[in-house]
C-alpha cells in the first residue's frame, strides 16, 4: 500500500474520467486523501470517500477562497471554472460535514500571498483577513481533535510564528499536521519539524532544489502527496510521450522513488516509512 496524502480528486479535472482514476488508484492499491478546498470541493471530497474504498476526505477553506474586497480572486479552470466571488468561513457548516467518519483532517488551509495587493494598506489587511481565518481554523481542528494540512505560499516566517504562539497557547491539544508541498528551505523546515509537523513532498521535487532538506529531513517526518491534477512528476511526464498530463494517485510512485535516490536509501524503505507516517497522523 502506498498514501498519496494530498489529492483533487473532486476537482473539474476528473469530471470525465473520475471513475476510470479511482479504479486505477484502488488497482495499483494507493490509498488517498481527497483534499477540500472550500466548502463546496470539501462536500465533494466526502462524497467520494463515502462512496470509494481507499478514499479519506479533508475539509477546510483554501486561504485564496477568503471572501476579500481587497484583491481580485483568480480563476481555476481545473478546480471547477467557478465564479470566484471568495466564501466567508462558516466553522459550524464545516463542523456538520466533519461527522462523516471518513473526514480525517482539516485543510487545506493556512497563507498564501502569491497573490497581493499593491499598496501596503490593503496589503496589510490582505494579511490579516488571511490570518484570522487561518487561527480559526485550527480552532475547529482543536475542537475536533484533528490534524491539519497547511498550504504556505511566500509566507513561512509568519506561519511558522502563528502555528509556535497556537501550540504555546493550547496547553491540553497538542497542534499536528503536514506543510503542504513544502518549499522553504532547510531552516524553515528545522523549525516545523520541531513544532512536530510532517513535511509535504510532492511533484515540486522535480522543479525546485529542497535536495537539502529532503536529505535532512528523518524518514519517520517526510508524507508523500501527489497534489493531483497538479505537479505531474517528470518520470510520468517522459513516460506519456506527450508533453505535460494530468497528474493523478498512481503517480505517487515517482517521488517515493525520487527521495530513495537523494536518500540513497531503497524505494520500499520509503514507501513503508511513508505509509506508516500517513496512518499515524490521519488515524487511517
Amino acid at each position: 500500500m502506498l498514501i498519496d496524502t494530498h489529492s483533487h480528486l473532486n476537482f473539474k479535472a476528473y469530471n470525465n474520467d473520475r471513475g476510470d482514476v479511482i479504479k486505477r488508484t484502488q488497482k495499483e492499491d494507493v490509498v488517498c486523501i481527497d483534499v477540500g478546498t472550500k466548502y463546496e470541493t470539501s462536500k465533494l471530497a466526502i462524497d467520494l470517500a463515502e462512496k470509494n474504498k481507499g478514499i479519506y476526505a479533508s475539509i477546510g477553506m483554501h486561504p485564496i477562497h477568503i471572501k476579500t474586497d481587497l484583491l481580485k480572486l483568480k480563476m481555476d479552470e481545473d478546480e471547477g471554472a467557478f465564479q470566484p466571488l471568495g466564501e466567508e468561513f462558516d466553522k459550524e457548516k464545516y463542523k456538520e460535514l466533519s461527522k462523516s467518519p471518513k473526514v480525517v483532517a482539516i485543510g487545506e488551509i493556512g497563507l498564501d500571498y502569491y497573490y497581493k495587493p499593491k499598496t501596503k494598506t490593503r496589503l496589510e489587511q490582505f494579511k490579516e483577513k488571511q490570518k484570522q481565518v487561518f487561527v480559526e481554523q485550527l480552532k475547529l481542528a482543536e475542537e475536533l481533535s484533528l490534524p491539519v494540512i497547511v498550504h504556505c505560499r511566500m509566507a513561512h516566517g509568519e506561519m511558522i510564528d502563528i502555528l509556535k504562539n497556537y501550540s504555546l497557547q493550547t496547553t491540553h491539544y497538542k497542534l499536528s499536521g503536514v506543510i503542504h508541498c513544502f518549499t522553504g528551505n532547510w531552516e524553515e523546515a528545522q523549525k516545523y519539524l520541531e513544532l512536530g509537523f510532517y513535511l509535504g513532498i510532492n511533484g515540486i521535487i522535480f522543479k525546485l532544489d529542497i535536495f537539502e532538506t529532503i536529505k535532512n529531513t528523518p524518514l519517520d517526518k517526510i508524507l508523500v502527496e501527489t497534489d493531483c491534477p497538479y505537479l505531474t512528476p517528470l518520470p510520468a511526464i517522459a513516460l506519456a510521450k506527450a508533453g505535460l498530463i494530468r497528474n493523478e494517485p498512481i503517480f505517487i510512485k515517482h517521488v517515493i522513488q525520487k527521495i530513495a535516490e537523494i536518500k540513497n536509501v531503497s524505494f520500499q524503505e520509503v514507501a513503508d516509512a511513508t505509509t506508516k507516517n500517513a496512518k499515524l497522523l490521519f488515524g487511517i
